[in-house]
């Protein structure tokens, strides 16, 4: 069977999500710059990206097939915390999302022959407060190496979730409702088998 769309996305989660709904896709991945703009709000922010990823992936491949792709922050107050940089960095995101609520923010670009649509997932995820014992040993598990906010609420990172208003797939990497209503735009049928 052939591709119905090109993921612009290297995450392992997005092809997951994209399985789960039975999206046959191929994996293009684009490497683009993704320092915020001075004064960047976390929505303009993570919906620029979203959009320069699709852009960056159909200026290489063309328009002949669907191009879907994403981008996911985890923003606390206004401050935008991606994926660590290293131990310190991850150690410190931790601590910081201790016993807060803060939001994840995707957005998802879908470029295609009927145009380019754009989507955007938000949703409040509550911790736990953590103890220092817990944010060293859940360093230590690799887990938070290459997460936004330094944790993968699917994983292990998700016992220290004490509620999330929302979309879980969204807090994942690609929120399903939002990526099913483009899809529909561009033609894509995932409700027929």
């Amino acid at each position: 069977m052939s591709a119905q769309l090109i993921l612009a996305s290297a995450s392992p989660r997005r092809r997951e999500l994209l399985d789960q709904i039975g999206v046959t896709h191929t994996v293009y991945p684009v490497d683009i710059d993704e320092t915020p703009l001075p004064d960047e709000q976390p929505l303009a922010y993570v919906r620029r990206l979203a959009a320069e990823k699709s852009a960056a992936c159909a200026a290489r491949l063309g328009c002949g097939t669907p191009i879907l792709a994403a981008d996911t922050a985890v923003v606390l107050g206004r401050l935008i915390i991606g994926k660590p940089k290293d131990k310190q960095d991850g150690l410190t995101m931790l601590r910081l999302l201790s016993g807060n609520t803060h939001q994840v923010y995707t957005a998802i670009s879908l470029r295609g022959c009927r145009g380019h649509g754009q989507a955007i997932s938000v949703t409040d995820v509550s911790f736990r407060a953590l103890t220092e014992m817990e944010i060293q040993a859940y360093w230590r598990s690799g887990e938070p190496l290459d997460k936004a906010g330094s944790y993968a609420i699917q994983g292990k990172g998700g016992l220290f979730v004490a509620s999330i208003t929302g979309s879980f797939s969204g807090v994942v990497g690609l929120p399903l409702f939002e990526t099913g209503q483009l899809l529909a735009q561009q033609g894509i049928d995932i409700t027929n088998e």
